[in-house]
């Protein structure tokens, strides 16, 4: 398999490492092989550099890959001259469709919990964000604005009935996926249907993709009040399926609960490639000093290799997978990962080692 691999900046080169040094044993573990790297050069170094923020072909490359995987891409001071930061990430959102941002919420033991209550130790859930229309539509990168002048800026949030079934099926296919792994498998819309008829829209279109999933239970919340329940009570949802700048948002939030944005991971998916990277930004402050945590962006390979064992009809390609989600729940509850990010000792090259030899030690038999 084809991976298009994009560093881009500050911790983002880092953890990329980390997280193709653990795919790779995880493979080796699997008796797969390794996958082809093709990295391809971008964010605001590059176009410190060269003044482009990516490098010619890139997205071409990218489209050809069988999935992207991403670092961080961003300097906060590396600006465009209308003082927005450098972000083809999201032109290849929008070039590639992926509509469906996958942002798994998972405790692990020993790990920061944020809330008192002990419930807290079981959160378990998926923010779907959708990723290339809402608010994001008007994104700087995008040149899409109404009006932008000396005295007023519009932006347009925009919602359309083919790329919302697209999500809403996606969602609902997922809770349906989350019932047969043994969990509640519950979906909430999440959205401002009271305020704007865009977003009424968007729950127009959920109840009618819903009635094709009469098993799948199913909730509805507007935004502010989901916000509120995240802190109140996150153990009672599975799946949230939102608009992009409410998912952005909330996706933040949801991480805080359960340690940070260091253990945030991020799929997103379209109909033909998958681009896969931590959530979090490029954290200039602590580059090239061995104190990322890499766990988000190791959880964010082990999403990208459940996307491939899909897209590539290749099951031990999960079982890799699995793999990886297992070492670390087991790195945590054996106090074996212990990141600078949470006041522990271990830096990148610590944790990517733990986990790597976690996965070889393992008793997965390799595919014959």
């Amino acid at each position: 398999m084809k991976i298009a691999l994009i560093r881009g900046d500050g911790i983002g080169i880092d953890v990329a490492d980390a997280a193709m040094a653990v795919l790779e044993a995880a493979l080796q573990k699997t008796g797969q092989p390794k996958p082809e790297l093709d990295e391809i050069h971008a964010g605001a170094a590059y176009f410190q550099e060269t003044g482009q923020d990516i490098e010619a072909a890139g997205e071409e490359r990218a489209e050809a890959a069988d999935a992207i995987f991403l670092g961080a891409i961003g300097l906060p001071s590396i600006r465009h001259a209308d003082g927005t930061e450098i972000s083809p990430h999201l032109r290849l959102r929008d070039r590639f469709g992926l509509y469906a941002g996958v942002r798994p919420v998972k405790a692990y033991p020993n790990a920061p919990q944020r809330l008192a209550d002990p419930r807290a130790a079981e959160i378990d859930l998926i923010i779907l964000r959708e990723s290339t229309e809402g608010l994001f539509y008007s994104a700087a990168a995008h040149k899409r604005s109404l009006v932008v002048n000396d005295d007023e800026v519009q932006d347009i949030l925009r919602i359309t009935r083919k790329t919302t079934t697209k999500l809403h099926r996606f969602a609902f296919d997922l809770a349906r996926k989350r019932q047969n792994k043994g969990f509640q498998g519950r979906l909430t819309c999440v959205d401002k249907a009271n305020v704007f008829t865009s977003l009424a829209f968007f729950r127009q279109i959920f109840d009618e993709v819903k009635t094709d999933y009469p098993d799948v239970p199913i909730g509805y919340n507007y935004v502010d009040a989901q916000a509120l329940d995240l802190v109140r009570k996150p153990w009672d949802f599975d799946v949230l399926v939102t608009e992009n700048m409410f998912g952005d948002i909330l996706s933040d939030l949801a991480g805080g609960l359960v340690g940070g944005m260091g253990m945030a991971a991020c799929a997103e998916i379209g109909d033909h490639t998958g681009l896969f990277q931590p959530a979090h930004g490029s954290a200039p402050d602590i580059m090239g000093q061995d104190k990322a945590n890499p766990l988000a962006a190791i959880l964010s390979g082990a999403l990208m290799l459940d996307y491939l064992a899909e897209k590539l009809g290749n099951p031990h390609l999960s079982d890799a997978a699995d793999l990886i989600n297992q070492a670390v729940d087991d790195g945590f509850r054996n106090n074996r990962l212990r990141p600078i990010e949470f006041g522990g000792d271990m830096g990148t090259r610590a944790i990517t080692k733990a986990i790597t030899d976690t996965v070889s030690e393992s008793r997965q038999i390799a595919a014959q």
